[in-house]
């Protein structure tokens, strides 16, 4: 017999994906202490946790992962292969109708594209202070994006205009935007997508500098430098476009909560989490904290049984992600602001509205 972490360990699942399996009747432990109510399995469900994290991978709906595993150790395997070969057939159809709907839309992109400059040539030259530079780096950086396949999101997007600097980072499943205050350029509205490793440089850099100092910041063509005295960093620029992150963070008032970072920070550590049923940016199903906010301004994080997937009063959250959030924005207080469940999260310094994050929600399912 396992013991759950045992059974964690030599599955792959998490100690959370278990209890979730356990509770959504997927994988149910062989015996239950009743005292302790500690869970324990049996040899043969090590290859079963296998087989189910093989099959969440693949997609496969857990009522159809449930009969897979209920016919896995029988004689006749009609059953499961009919199944396998029933959620196949699913994946390749939706995927001949993705490829189908791709085309139209790749037929529609070339149609807008303009054909492409083979070198930058804008030249900026600002002043920053270090200090704020510092900050927003660090309110930023943590939500840069790390997937290969998308190299524009690989980097920390400085965005000067006026006499702002907005720096902001995103993966797709999370936000964050911060603001300095600039001089020195009075030309059009320029933005450099700095490399992550160079952002970091850049961040090292100003480790060094008096808090009420300047830095110079300057973009040659692909070249971005900044210097501080007679020290620098400076590298190559991602040579792609950021999305327009404006029209994402357009969102309607919602729901605000004030909270104590320090606390709060501990009722997520140590209070319920879930599985998810959607893999998370690494492919692997993450933990989540469901929370609700109150009428009277305070933040519950939801145990289970609460806030299921027809409870509009919740959103949930990867727990990692807002845990990240709260770090970056270096505040003992900090406003969590609430719209639809299906709408991000907003994470605001109560002092500094320019300066956010937002995380996408996970569905959670029935």
């Amino acid at each position: 017999m396992r013991s759950i972490g045992e059974m964690a360990r030599d599955s792959g699942l998490s100690v959370s994906a278990l209890r979730f399996y356990d509770r959504a009747g997927v994988l149910v432990p062989a015996w239950v202490d009743p005292v302790s109510g500690y869970r324990w399995y049996g040899p043969e469900q090590c290859e079963e946790a296998r087989l189910l994290t093989r099959l969440r991978r693949a997609g496969m709906p857990l009522p159809d992962i449930r009969l897979v595993l209920a016919g896995w150790s029988g004689a006749d395997t009609v059953l499961v292969r009919k199944l396998l070969q029933a959620h196949l057939r699913r994946l390749e159809l939706g995927l001949s109708d993705a490829r189908s709907e791709f085309s139209a839309v790749r037929a529609l992109l070339e149609g807008r594209e303009k054909p492409m400059t083979s070198l930058r040539t804008a030249a900026v030259r600002l002043t920053v202070p270090a200090a704020e530079l510092a900050a927003a780096l660090d309110a930023v950086r943590f939500a840069a994006g790390t997937d290969p396949e998308l190299p524009m999101l690989g980097g920390v997007l400085f965005d000067i205009e006026g006499e702002a600097l907005r720096v902001v980072a995103t993966d797709r499943y999370r936000m964050a935007v911060a603001r300095a205050r600039a001089t020195g350029h009075d030309g059009a509205r320029e933005q450099v997508i700095v490399p992550a490793p160079l952002a970091d440089a850049m961040r090292a850099l100003l480790s060094g500098e008096d808090g009420d100092g300047d830095v110079r910041l300057s973009v040659d063509g692909d070249r971005v430098t900044l210097e501080a005295g007679d020290r620098q960093a400076s590298g190559q620029r991602l040579d792609h476009d950021f999305p327009d992150y404006r029209r994402l963070v357009r969102l309607p008032a919602g729901r605000r909560a004030v909270v104590d970072v320090p606390a709060f920070r501990e009722a997520l550590e140590t209070g319920p989490v879930r599985t998810s049923e959607t893999p998370g940016p690494d492919g692997a199903p993450c933990d989540l904290s469901v929370l609700r906010p109150a009428a009277d301004g305070t933040v519950t994080v939801c145990a289970d049984g609460e806030g299921d997937a027809d409870d509009q009063s919740h959103v949930a959250v990867n727990r990692e992600f807002l845990l990240d959030a709260l770090a970056a924005e270096a505040r003992d207080r900090l406003v969590l602001e609430f719209g639809a469940p299906t709408a991000p999260l907003a994470v605001r310094r109560p002092d500094a509205e320019d300066t956010f994050s937002l995380l996408m929600p996970v569905r959670l399912e029935n």
